[in-house]
Formats: structure tokens, sequence, C-alpha cells
């Protein structure tokens, strides 16, 4: 005798019978009213009133307004990754990263990308791929990061961190950086999935 999952591959087991059938089908939230919250430098804060559609209830949502980031994965001519060693306040730990950053007014996300990683290394590259962009965390921000490769990155200039950056640069290979990766030193979500879109980061079983 066939099951039900079988007869019909739609079928919803009645303790799951609130789960949505149609992925394409979307609840709308509406928003009451907005108001700007405090000014956080490299944030600003907005409250928006939310109507759940699910239960009709009022909610308050943080929401951080942020500039794009941009993340880049550069490869020196011998194929090694470079990586940028910083003090995050954050998590009070030293993070390793690939060079990233804010988009500036006026720039593309493109030249963002050119633009930190000659700051941060002293490196420009000679070919640029665009890897796509993802949410940074919708959860409660608004903002965009762009992920590029830069192939053949060499050194043209010492670097220039900004006033508020200490910043170390290493030339990685790719069994370096799964061992930083292993080993809890390199744990920067934007990096990881940076470098996700370029080689393949996961441990063999």
């Amino acid at each position: 005798m066939r099951s039900a999952e079988e007869e019909n591959p739609r079928y919803i087991p009645k303790e799951n019978a609130d789960m949505p059938t149609d992925p394409t089908k979307k609840r709308i939230w509406r928003i009451l009213r907005s108001e700007p919250g405090p000014d956080l430098r490299i944030f600003r804060s907005r409250f928006d009133w939310m109507e759940n559609p699910r239960n009709r209830k009022v909610l308050q949502a943080l929401i951080l307004e942020a500039r794009d980031w941009v993340n880049v994965v550069a490869l020196t001519p011998e194929k090694k990754l470079l990586a940028v060693r910083q003090f995050r306040f954050g998590v009070r730990k030293f993070s390793l990263e690939v060079p990233a950053g804010l988009v500036d007014p006026g720039e593309t996300p493109l030249q963002a990308a050119q633009r930190e990683l000659l700051e941060e290394t002293g490196c420009a590259a000679g070919e640029w791929k665009f890897l796509g962009w993802s949410f940074a965390n919708p959860a409660f921000l608004n903002n965009r990061a762009h992920h590029f490769l830069a192939v053949d990155a060499r050194r043209t200039q010492p670097p220039q961190p900004e006033d508020g950056e200490d910043l170390e640069c290493f030339e990685l290979t790719l069994e370096e950086a799964r061992d930083a990766i292993r080993t809890e030193r390199m744990r920067n979500a934007m990096t990881l999935l940076a470098l996700s879109k370029v080689f393949d980061m996961r441990e063999e079983a």
C-alpha cells in the first residue's frame, strides 16, 4: 500500500498543517510607521512598527542602515591568498580575513574592492571577477555584501590603513587558509562565504 507521501508529493502531515505549500506565495508584513533612531557612526538606526501577517500582532523592529560592503579573494601570481589580521572590537579578538570594507559614497562595488585591496595590502590586481552579492544579515541590516575575485595581485605600494586600523598582511597557501579555519583563527562569516565561491573549503571526512 502506498503512503500518503507517495500518493501526493505535496502531502503535509497534520502536525505541520500550518506549513505553507506554495513557496512562491508571500505573506505581507505591513509597515505601520517608521521612525529614525540614533546615529551609530557606521550605522544609522531605524525603528519600524510591523504587523505580523500570521497573527496581526504589531512589533517594533530595529533596523541598522549601513553602506554596502565588499570582500576580496585576492590571489598572487603564485596562487597564494592575501589575508589580513586585525583586532575586532566586537569579539575582542584578532581575526584573519580577506581584505574587505565599506563602499564609499559615489563608488561602485568594484571601485571599493580595488581601493580596499590597495589600502589594506598595497596590492593591485590585473584581473577582477564579480562573484555575486549576499545580504549581510537581513535580520536587522539593510545592506549587501559584494564578493570579488582578484587575480594576479602584486604589491605596488605600501599598505595605507585607516587611522582606526592596525593590519598585518599575509600570503597563505590554500592549505594554510584551511588550517586557519580549522584552528579558529579565520572565522569571519563574510570571509568564509567569499572563499567558498572560489575554493572548496570543506574538510575531508
